[in-house]
């Protein structure tokens, strides 16, 4: 085999895979109001991933992977999003969640992927790790682990020193769920029914072998103990650029929908306080759509551009990049992230009352973009500034 080649061959038919995407979105919208009421999505959105076999789209060939490429990925979770914002971050998040498992020891690799299901983790290195003999206890709580209600192996970070570190280095530890709590505490604007609950745990074992680097691999980009196909996709891509790609193109196909429902609702709109005018002649929304539809056409530039970068390092193997080139990703995250939330808001400002009772579609997409671009990897001001830095040549963002 030659060395550099990417694997192409049996490669699942894109068409099948995008009427699997329709069916998870359209069963995730008809359930909602009622998701979000209750902060989870109901077993039957899980199913309807698991089933479509979505957790595998980035996994490698050699586990049973798909080897989707990235602009199929795109299409699949934009396809979810423009039916429901949480239903896309879960099914992105099941899919990308095998990425980190994928880099793990090659035993911990076989133990997680043999037993199956799905992954969650929270990347936030906030708990507390002891040595216990050939492996590590691991005591604190997470919050924001998206997905844990339906997943079966939950990563968690901290800061810990291996046998052969230096000082403490940043880690993922993958623990089956039964080794954690779960503290029912998602109570939030937006996304509401990811179900994004915290974790508590409280001295689980973790071997060796389940504990993931995660600061080495981003530094290096090579899986702990070897023993992998170097020509798997999944392999040559920068570790995080890729983990973080689903961001954008959540609050793009999320974006999509309320522009949509923006025109819909236009064209039909009688303004009752305005003598019966239509307001499909106002100026004032006529401009709107247009510089939403522009703003649409500017984060559809951004995310083929974010594609074409990983795309270019696959076809390379480049496994590490510049912090300049990687914090210009952050940018782009950050731009996608809050034009998508001020397309929301100026959605809901001029369609007005009708938009804002609970459970309209203008009103639960708001939210849920608003939640999204809140996260950390989304912030505007956060990826500007670690941007800005690194076109000064100074250090980028540890993580982001």
């Amino acid at each position: 085999m030659e060395k550099n080649r990417i694997l192409l061959e049996n490669k699942p038919d894109i068409a099948t895979l995008l009427a699997k995407a329709e069916e998870v979105g359209r069963l995730a919208e008809e359930e909602a109001s009622e998701a979000d009421r209750n902060a989870r999505f109901s077993d039957r959105v899980a199913k309807a991933i698991k089933d479509a076999e979505f957790h595998k789209l980035l996994r490698p060939k050699r586990y049973g992977g798909l080897l989707v490429d990235l602009r199929t990925y795109r299409e699949i979770i934009r396809t979810v999003a423009r039916h429901s914002v949480a239903g896309a971050w879960l099914t992105y998040f099941y899919s990308m969640h095998e990425v980190w498992a994928a880099y793990l020891h090659p035993k911990g690799r076989e133990e997680i992927f043999g037993q199956g299901g799905l992954l969650a983790d929270v990347v936030a290195p906030v708990g507390r790790v002891e040595k216990d003999g050939e492996g590590y206890r691991l005591y604190g709580q997470w919050n924001f682990c998206s997905g844990v209600l339906h997943s079966d192996w939950i990563a968690l970070g901290a800061m810990m020193e291996l046998p052969d570190s230096n000082g403490p280095e940043y880690c993922l530890l993958a623990l089956p769920k039964s080794d954690v709590k779960i503290v029912e505490n998602w109570n939030t604007i937006g996304l509401r029914a990811s179900g994004s609950n915290g974790v508590l745990v409280e001295g689980a074992y973790v071997p060796l072998h389940r504990i993931l680097p995660a600061g080495r691999v981003m530094a290096d980009g090579k899986p702990v103990g070897g023993d992998y196909d170097e020509n798997d996709p999944v392999y040559r891509i920068p570790f995080m650029p890729l983990f973080l790609l689903g961001f954008p193109l959540v609050s793009l196909g999320g974006a999509e929908r309320l522009v949509s429902l923006f025109q819909e609702r236009t064209e039909k709109r009688i303004r009752v306080f305005k003598a019966g005018a239509k307001e499909k002649d106002s100026a004032a929304s006529q401009r709107l759509l247009a510089e939403m539809k522009t703003e649409l056409n500017a984060m559809e530039g951004i995310v083929e551009q974010y594609i074409r970068q990983l795309e270019a390092c696959q076809k390379e193997g480049k496994t590490v990049m510049s912090d300049m080139e990687r914090e210009q990703l952050f940018a782009w995250r950050g731009y996608v992230a809050k034009t998508s939330a001020n397309i929301a808001v100026r959605t809901m400002l001029t369609l007005g009352g009708n938009s804002i009772f609970k459970g309209d579609p203008v009103e639960l997409f708001t939210r849920d973009l608003l939640a999204v671009a809140a996260h950390p990897n989304s912030l505007w001001e956060d990826a500007m500034a670690a941007y800005g830095r690194t076109l000064f040549g100074l250090p980028g963002d540890p993580v982001w």
